[in-house]
Formats: structure tokens, C-alpha cells, sequence
């Protein structure tokens, strides 16, 4: 088992550190974007977003999951012939279910923009989204072949290349915009993003031949063309309906956010500029570390669909509770300590000051939403797709009804615990449905608790020492940096003492 143990820790190892390095681009391009455009049109931006992934998860989240799991599947098979027909039976299906959704998005621009999102001023947007929506649903499904088949490196660096050169574009053409009207500006953002698309879908279409093959050469029998479309569809139905469903709770939920901040008293120019904030500036920074969850998950599901194609419950239950145990190990002091350093640092990065509203709630919010992906990581990748649909949209459904009733009368903090709630709720069931699907006996103590009180010292400390260094003045952003790297010390030789790290567990009497 040397082998297989080695293999998911280098493709970890690679995506997380070309997600990293993105994540790092994708915060620099976001923080010169908002300096350039505004928290408005960073919001107007925001609110065509949903429309976006409501699209994708019509035409193509399933079938890439299912392109994931079956080239996983069938290389532990060594056949690489249906590997290639399920390449391409999957681009035929997208390729037929954004038919139709993206002729009306183009006919009933107009209608969507004012009647649905409620801004005339994202019309343009969503015109230009139609492209980009193609052409990055072609280069999704050859790139889940990468993460299925265990090579990494391609679909890691192309990634990276992509997310540069989107940023170069987007803000090459949102400063050649300017002076501009909001309308203009959005659709520059989105025009950016379509034309660094066209560069990527035709890169993994080179590749995917390239690492494949010539047809005529590989190995394995081939499969009728409607047994891989049933295989495919087993797979990416429940996945892409309950992605529908999901993202189209998400999008009214985020489309409702400023109507009912209106309702509370706001009027629209200053509920958008709220909205660009949490949305476009908090929000991301929260997600800085979850870098390494997307890579994991990555690794992850499709490994675990090899051992169960393989039969190995025991290797299941090993890499669950070795990668879960990192993760948190990551994810838990990370959080804290944004939650306490980030105004510090929003008002130095972004120069904005509604950065740090409620800020340790979405923290919080951010970590329960993690476990709950860790969940839907492991059950996807035992078969168990249906359950982790049922969970994610009854998560998403909780979520929707709170907000409707908290941020009328709260305003953004309603939000923020609507989300508090329903990713614990979300997070609960998922690893509730993983331990009946493999049997996996939880390790609270290393998973949870150890880390848990590890970063509350270490994000109390930080913040001290964030005091310390402001009254010596030596400036927000140095300040804010400090108290980061001298709780991250605490933080692990707190770990150590308690023996969860660099040493073997203790456990709690």
C-alpha cells in the first residue's frame, strides 16, 4: 500500500500549492478589482455570479463528477478506451444541455436582469456570460479526467496560468473601460472571463489527447455507447439536479439579500455596495485556506471511488481519517485567526471598513461549510451521491428560509447566521451519513477538540500581539501579519503538547 498512500499525498501536495499560488492571484486581482471598480459594480458582479452557477450545475457540475469518478474507476480497470468514450460522451450531453438555457439566457436577457436580479445594469453581463459558460464546461470535463486518473500536474498548472491571465485581462479591460457606466464595467469583467477561457478549453483538449493517447492504441475493451451515457447518468443525475436545486436556493437567496436589505431601509445603491462587500471582499479572504480543502477533495473522491471499485474498506476508512485529521489541522487555526485579524486586515488590503462586519460569525459559517464539503468529498467517492444531494440542498433550503426572516430585521448579520446554521446542520448529516456509509468510527479528540482549543489560544494571542505591535506603531497591515505568524507559533506548539502534532496522539482521560 506504499504506492497508493504515496499517490494522493503528491497530487495533494501539487494542488495545493498551485491552489495556493491561485488563491494568492485570485486575492490580489480582487483587491486591485475593488480599488479599480468599486464595491458597486464588485456587487452588480456578485448578482449575476448565481446565474452563472445555477447554468452550471444545469449542463455540467453532475457530468464532471461522473467523467471524475468513472476515468478513476475504469484506470484502476487499466481501460483506457471507455476512459476516452466517457471524455466524450460527457461533452456531448453538456453540449445539449446548454442548448437550450443559454438560448433563453440570450432572448430574456432583459427580463432576467430587471424582473429576476433586479438590476438592469447586469443585462450585458449575462449576455457575455453564454460564452464563457460553454467553453468552461468543455474544459471542466477534461479536466476532472486529470483528477480522476491521478494526473494532477496538467489540469494544476493550467489552472494557474487560467487564473493569471484571467486577472491580467479582466482588469485590462475594466481600466481601459474607464470612465465607464456600471453596465459596461460588469460586462468587461465578464468579457475578460470568456476570452481567457477560449485559451484554457482549447489547452485541455491538447492535453487530454496528448496523456490519453491515439484512439487506435488504447487498452480495453470499449462499452456501448448508451451503457456509458447510463453510467454517466447515474452518476451526474442526482449530483447536477441536486447542484440545480442547490444553486438555485443559493441564487435567491443571494438575488433576495439586497431586495430585503431595501426592505430594511437601504436603498439600492448602498444594498449593492453591501452586498459587493461580504460577497466580493470577506468572503474570499475566508476562503483563502480553503486552497487546500478544494485540492483535497480533488485527490480525494476519486481515490476513494478506486477503492471501492477495488473493494478496500479498510484503506477507505484510512485515508478518510488521515486526510480529514489535516484538514482540520489547517482549516480550524486559519479561520481563527482571520476572524479576529481580518478587519485589520480588510481595511489595509482593500481599504474598506464594512470588511470586518460579522466577521467571526462567517468565519464560523466558512468552517461548518468546509466540513460539510468533507463530507460530501467522501460520500461522493463511496457511492453515496444521493445522500450527499439530499444534505447538501436541505442545508441550502434551511439556509434560504432563515435569510428571508433575519435579514430584513438584521441587515448582514442576519445573513451571517442564517449561514452559521445551516452549515452546521449541513455539516452534521454529512459526517452523520459517512460514518453509516464506511463504518468510520469519528475521532473527535484529533479532529476536533485538539485543534479547536490549539487555535482559540493561538487567535487570542494573535490578537494581543496585534495590540502590542499597533501601539508601537508599526502599522495595520505589519501589525495584522504579526499577530498571524505568532499565533500560528502558539498554535503548534500547543498541538505538540497536546501530542496531535509531531508526535503520537494523546487522548483525553
Amino acid at each position: 500500500m506504499r504506492g497508493t498512500g504515496g499517490e494522493p499525498v503528491r497530487g495533494v501536495a501539487v494542488l495545493t500549492l498551485t491552489g495556493v499560488l491561485s488563491q494568492v492571484v485570485g486575492f490580489v486581482y480582487r483587491i486591485l478589482l475593488t480599488r479599480l471598480a468599486g464595491a458597486e459594480i464588485l456587487g452588480l458582479y456578485q448578482l449575476i455570479l448565481p446565474v452563472y452557477s445555477v447554468l452550471l450545475s444545469l449542463t455540467s457540475v453532475g457530468l464532471t463528477t461522473g467523467v471524475s469518478n468513472l476515468s478513476a474507476w475504469y484506470q484502476a480497470l487499466g481501460n483506457q478506451r471507455v476512459i476516452d468514450q466517457v471524455r466524450g460522451q460527457a461533452v456531448k450531453l453538456f453540449l445539449l444541455l446548454a442548448l437550450v438555457p443559454c438560448g433563453l439566457l440570450l432572448l430574456f436577457s432583459d427580463g432576467v436582469s430587471v424582473y429576476l436580479l433586479g438590476d438592469a445594469r447586469t443585462r450585458l453581463g449575462l449576455m457575455l456570460l453564454v460564452p464563457c459558460l460553454v467553453l468552461t464546461g468543455i474544459e471542466n470535463l477534461q479536466k476532472h479526467y486529470f483528477y480522476g486518473t491521478g494526473r494532477v500536474c496538467p489540469a494544476a498548472v493550467t489552472e494557474l496560468i487560467e487564473q493569471i491571465l484571467r486577472s491580467v485581462l479582466v482588469l485590462a479591460l475594466v481600466w481601459a473601460t474607464i470612465p465607464a457606466t456600471a453596465e459596461e464595467a460588469v460586462g468587461a469583467i465578464v468579457l475578460g472571463m470568456a476570452l481567457c477561457e477560449v485559451t484554457s478549453a482549447l489547452t485541455q483538449t491538447v492535453l487530454f489527447r496528448r496523456y490519453l493517447g491515439p484512439r487506435d492504441r488504447l487498452a480495453g475493451a470499449p462499452l456501448p455507447p448508451s451503457t456509458v451515457r447510463r453510467k454517466l447518468g447515474r452518476i451526474a443525475l442526482p449530483l447536477g439536479l441536486a447542484a440545480l436545486l442547490g444553486n438555485g436556493i443559493s441564487s435567491a437567496n443571494a438575488v433576495l439579500i439586497p431586495r430585503l436589505l431595501v426592505l430594511g431601509g437601504m436603498d439600492q445603491s448602498q444594498a449593492v455596495s453591501t452586498y459587493g462587500v461580504t460577497f466580493g471582499m470577506t468572503l474570499p479572504m475566508l476562503l483563502l485556506p480553503t486552497a487546500f480543502l478544494s485540492a483535497l477533495g480533488l485527490v480525494l473522491t476519486p481515490k476513494l471511488s478506486r477503492c471501492a471499485a477495488l473493494q478496500q474498506a479498510g484503506e477507505i476508512r484510512r485515508l478518510v481519517r488521515r486526510w480529514v485529521s489535516l484538514a482540520n489541522l489547517i482549516l480550524i487555526p486559519a479561520l481563527a485567526l482571520l476572524a479576529v485579524l481580518g478587519p485589520a486586515l480588510g481595511r489595509a488590503l482593500y481599504q474598506e471598513e464594512r470588511v470586518g462586519d460579522h466577521l467571526p460569525l462567517l468565519a464560523l459559517g466558512v468552517l461548518f461549510s468546509c466540513w460539510q464539503s468533507l463530507g460530501a468529498y467522501v460520500l461522493n467517492g463511496v457511492d453515496r451521491q444521493k445522500t450527499s444531494a439530499a444534505i447538501a440542498l436541505g442545508a441550502d433550503g434551511v439556509q434560504l428560509v432563515l435569510t428571508c426572516l433575519t435579514v430584513g430585521q438584521w441587515g448582514m448579520g442576519g445573513y451571517a447566521v442564517s449561514f452559521v446554521l445551516a452549515s452546521l446542520v449541513g455539516a452534521v448529516l454529512s459526517w452523520r451519513a459517512v460514518a453509516q456509509a464506511t463504518g468510520l468510527a469519528l475521532p473527535i479528540f484529533s479532529w476536533f477538540t485538539a485543534p479547536t482549543l490549539a487555535a482559540c489560544l493561538a487567535a487570542s494571542c494573535g490578537d494581543l500581539m496585534e495590540t502590542v505591535l499597533l501601539r508601537a506603531e508599526a502599522g495595520v497591515l505589519p501589525s495584522a501579519l504579526g499577530g498571524m505568524g505568532f499565533g500560528l507559533l502558539l498554535y503548534l506548539a500547543a498541538l505538540q503538547a497536546m501530542g496531535v502534532w509531531g508526535g503520537k496522539p494523546k487522548r483525553p482521560p
